[in-house]
């Protein structure tokens, strides 16, 4: 299992958030499993109620929770986004933000907690929903998160921002490497 500390864009600074960790776990059959868990004074943060999990789009323009993987050394990658609602959105790219048509095999599986000053988002993405890897090359992940506060502005979080505004698309943010079992 792998934890990172997701650090939040110097543009968008967020008083609300004290900390965002990741932990990234490949499990044997290929499944990745996911947790994000922020800490701080959630009194502060919008935080999607609980809804039916079903795909839905524009995920992003409130708090949610973002995962880009990619084969090492390609172009193409999938992004997959979970907010605190249960709701999650899932798409492909053949290059830099070019969408592509696909579907999810299985819907991810998506839980949500929270506390007076904790929560934790924990999502299951199957094997067969990752980029194909017939070379069996390491997966390069970005892994990164939208967090909104009560006055409608927004913080962005990465593991790493190579570029002067947020963009999670940009491949020099998928600085996670993951090796094949």
């Amino acid at each position: 299992m792998l934890n990172k500390r997701l650090i939040c864009h110097t543009d968008t600074v967020c008083n609300a958030v004290q900390t965002l960790q990741v932990k990234v776990d490949s499990q044997p059959q290929g499944d990745l499993h996911i947790s994000f868990e922020l800490t701080g004074d959630l009194a502060k943060i919008r935080i999607p109620a609980p809804l039916p999990p079903a795909a839905v789009d524009g995920l992003w323009e409130r708090t949610c929770f973002e995962v880009f993987v990619a084969v090492e050394g390609e172009a193409g990658y999938h992004e997959f986004n979970f907010s605190p609602s249960g709701q999650w959105a899932a798409y492909a790219f053949s290059d830099y933000r070019v969408l592509s048509a696909w579907t999810v095999n299985q819907a991810p599986i998506v839980s949500f907690v929270q506390d007076s000053g904790h929560l934790l988002l924990q999502a299951v993405i199957a094997a067969d929903d990752l980029p194909q890897n017939i070379a069996d090359k390491s997966l390069q992940l970005g892994l990164s998160a939208v967090i909104e506060a009560n006055d409608g502005s927004r913080s962005y979080w990465a593991l790493h921002h190579p570029v002067v505004h947020p963009d999670f698309h940009h491949r020099a943010g998928f600085i996670l490497s993951l090796n094949p079992a």
